[in-house]
Order: C-alpha cells, then sequence, then structure tokens
C-alpha cells in the first residue's frame, strides 16, 4: 500500500499499487503531454524564425550581387562613354589632319598654278618642252589629291563601321547584362530548366548531399505528378525533410503567356499526395515581373510552406530549408525515441492483455474440463456406490443362504416324509 497526502485538505490516505500507478500514469501522461507541446511550439517558431533569417540573408546576398552587377553595368557605360569620346576625338584628329593635307595640296597647286603663269608670261615659246612638263605634274598632283580625298574617305568610312561595331558590341553587352539581371545568366542554351536544376544539384551531390535523394517524380498512380521529389534523411535514416518541385520555363515566342499563379493549386494537390513538407515552383515565367525577379517569393498566405524561384535560387532554397530543418532533427529524433516507448508499452500492455485473454480461454476450458471429471467421478462413484450397495444386499442373501443351509438337517428334510424317514433309518441301522 501506498500512501498519498491530498495537497489542499493535507489528509493522507491510502491506495494500492493499481490505483497508485494508475495516478502516476495520468499525472506523466499529462506531462508528457505538456513536454510534447511546448517542445512542438518551440521547434515550429525556431524553424520559422531559421527561414525567415534565410530568407532575409538570401536576399541581402541577391541585393548585393544585384548592386555589383548594376555597377558592373555603370562601369560599362563610363567605358563606352570614355572610348566614344576617344573615337570622336581621333575622328576629329584625322578629319583636321586631312584638312591640312588638302590644304597643303591646294597651296602647292595655287604655287604650280602661278609658276606655270610666270613661265607662260616669260617664254612661251621656249619653255613649250617644260610647260609640257609642268601641266603633267599638276596631273599628278591632282590626281594625288583625289586619291588622298579618297583614302580619307575610305580611313573615314572605317573608323565610322569600326565605331559603329564597338558600339553595337557594347550595347549587345549591356543588353546581355539586363538579361543576366532578370536571370542571372541559367545558361538555358541547349538544355530544359529540369536539365539544368538536375545538373546543379548532382554536382554537387557528392559532397553536399551525401544522405539525399532527388529523383523525378514518375507516379502516377493518383493521376498527377510534380517534376522532382527531394528528401534528405539523418545519419540513423530519420527522414527530416521533403520538397515537391515544379519547374516552368516558356519560350518568348509563345503567343499564350502563363502565369506562376496558374500551377500554385496543381502544385499543392501533387505535394500532399507525395506527402512532402514543402512545394517549390521554379519558373521562368513573368520574366518582366518585379515580385518574382526580387528574389525568394513566400506564398504561403495561399498554400502552406510553398515558395516561387528563379532558377539561379535552386540550390539556395535547398540549402536553406535543409538547414532550418537540420536544426529541428535533434527534436524530431527525441520524438521518434518517445513514439517508439509509447509503442513499445503499448505492444507490451497489448501482449499483456493478449496472454490474460488466452490464459482466461484456457482456464475457462481447463475449468469446464475438470468439472466435467469432477461430474463423471461423481456419476462413477455414484455407480459403484450402487453396485456396493447391490453387492451387500447379495452378500445379505448369501448368508442368510449359508445359514439356512447350515440349519439343513436329515431330521428337517424327513420330517413330515414318512418314506425318506424310513430309508435313513434303515442306513442307519446297516451302520
Amino acid at each position: 500500500m501506498q500512501e498519498i497526502k491530498c495537497p489542499k485538505c493535507g489528509e493522507v490516505f491510502q491506495v494500492d499499487e493499481s490505483g497508485y500507478a494508475a495516478i502516476v500514469k495520468q499525472v506523466r501522461d499529462k506531462e508528457f503531454s505538456k513536454e510534447i507541446q511546448t517542445r512542438e511550439t518551440q521547434f515550429e517558431t525556431e524553424k520559422e524564425s531559421a527561414v525567415q533569417l534565410a530568407k532575409l540573408e538570401a536576399e541581402k546576398e541577391f541585393n548585393e550581387k544585384l548592386n555589383k552587377k548594376d555597377a558592373e553595368i555603370a562601369k560599362l557605360k563610363s567605358d563606352i562613354e570614355t572610348e566614344q569620346l576617344a573615337k570622336k576625338s581621333e575622328l576629329t584628329e584625322t578629319t583636321a589632319q586631312k584638312d591640312k593635307e588638302i590644304e597643303k595640296l591646294k597651296s602647292q597647286l595655287e604655287a604650280y598654278e602661278k609658276d606655270k603663269e610666270l613661265a607662260v608670261t616669260k617664254a612661251l615659246s621656249a619653255k613649250d618642252k617644260e610647260l609640257t612638263e609642268k601641266e603633267k605634274q599638276i596631273i599628278e598632283l591632282n590626281g594625288q589629291i583625289k586619291t588622298n580625298e579618297k583614302e580619307s574617305e575610305l580611313k573615314e568610312q572605317s573608323l565610322r563601321e569600326q565605331y559603329e561595331e564597338k558600339l553595337k558590341a557594347k550595347d549587345e553587352t549591356i543588353a546581355y547584362y539586363k538579361d543576366l539581371k532578370a536571370k542571372q545568366s541559367t545558361k538555358m542554351i541547349g538544355e530544359s530548366l529540369e536539365q539544368h536544376c538536375e545538373i546543379e544539384f548532382n554536382r554537387l551531390r557528392p559532397t553536399a548531399f551525401q544522405h539525399s535523394y532527388f529523383e523525378k517524380d514518375n507516379d502516377i498512380k493518383t493521376g498527377s505528378k510534380g517534376d522532382y521529389i527531394y528528401r534528405d534523411f539523418g545519419p540513423d535514416g530519420t527522414e527530416f525533410i521533403s520538397i515537391m518541385f515544379e519547374m516552368k520555363n516558356e519560350a518568348d515566342t509563345t503567343s499564350t503567356k502563363k502565369k506562376n499563379e496558374d500551377f500554385f493549386k496543381e502544385l499543392d494537390k501533387d505535394r500532399n499526395e507525395k506527402k512532402c513538407e514543402y512545394a517549390v515552383l521554379v519558373s521562368l515565367l513573368e520574366p518582366d515581373s518585379e515580385l518574382y525577379n526580387s528574389g525568394i517569393v513566400d506564398v504561403s498566405h495561399r498554400y502552406s510552406k510553398m515558395y516561387v524561384i528563379r532558377p539561379q535560387f535552386f540550390i539556395p532554397m535547398i540549402t536553406l530549408l535543409r538547414n532550418a530543418a537540420l536544426n529541428s532533427l535533434q527534436y524530431q529524433q527525441e520524438l521518434a525515441v518517445i513514439r517508439n516507448q509509447n509503442i513499445d508499452i503499448s505492444n507490451f500492455e497489448a501482449s499483456m492483455n493478449e496472454f490474460k485473454d488466452k490464459f482466461s480461454r484456457d482456464y475457462r476450458l481447463a475449468s469446464e474440463k475438470f468439472q466435467k471429471a469432477i461430474e463423471e467421478i461423481d456419476k462413477t462413484i455414484d455407480h459403484l456406490q450402487k453396485t456396493k450397495a447391490a453387492l451387500i444386499s447379495s452378500e445379505d442373501h448369501l448368508r442368510l443362504a449359508n445359514k439356512k443351509a447350515e440349519d439343513l438337517s436329515i431330521k428337517r428334510l424327513t420330517k413330515n416324509n414318512p418314506t425318506m424317514a424310513a430309508k435313513f433309518a434303515e442306513l442307519e441301522d446297516k451302520k
């Protein structure tokens, strides 16, 4: 017997072992449930805090990269303007040099013309041959001037074409970085979005995801499927995170443009059917949307634990969710141990109840057979008693018969029988 003191009235009373065990179990179960609820609340709070912190860190990192890219673009624009000014200066210098050469040739031509006029006035007849040479020189000079003008024009055109080509290349570079700002150079050339994500994951699988499962969802028993399922396990095989991935890409030439929200409902359905904790849409849809281009977008206000990301956040998203879930792995393992202990207790109680049921059944059957055997023994005893009584009765009859036999004598036999009496008398006389 156990003594228990009431905390309110102070009265001490005794309970048997079974009652005491029931009270202890009730208190223990209440405290245990309270502890589990407290730990679950703490776990959810820590996990949400970790996710929010991870989101802030990812956004901070993304903004830093974005500012870096903006700085690079600004630097490229500055380089382009500097080069444009240099080209303009070079072109201006080349034009001025060409003008100087033209002026020099014009001066030489004027000098030759003056010489020619002077020579004509002095000795027109005597200097015919010399005049012819001067005219040839003038013709040659005119040809040289035209050649120099043509070369200058060609050089100017060549410089203009080179400048336009470089300017076009700079414009293409700026356009590339603008596209890089929206898509962050995802390398979609020659491969699909799914292949890109799978390649990125497999590249890090040997080092960062040794115990992870990442495969295509090929199970269509429920009528639909996602693209990829990611699951991660602890060293003891305990699953601590699972993510359903959906990849969506759309060509620029597509006439009907889809929106990201068009796929939320189906993704949530696939996540629930495949029993995944998180749902992530990796999307290149709505490329001009500032919302989806700003980083990781949380749409949990519409569908629980669902996010939309660009492909460049595929690996960071897995890492953030995985690291947040790792903090809760210890609690999950402790809860699993507690559940297993409860299962062991339940199994022990079930085994005990089964043993009690079987023992009670066997006892009942044995008791029935024992009672039946007793009844048969009673019947046998009754039969033997009846046989005993019959035997005793027979013994009495035999005793009486024996007594009668002992009482039998010649005298009695011959009584009332003269003939026999005479015969016995003759026998006695002969003796």
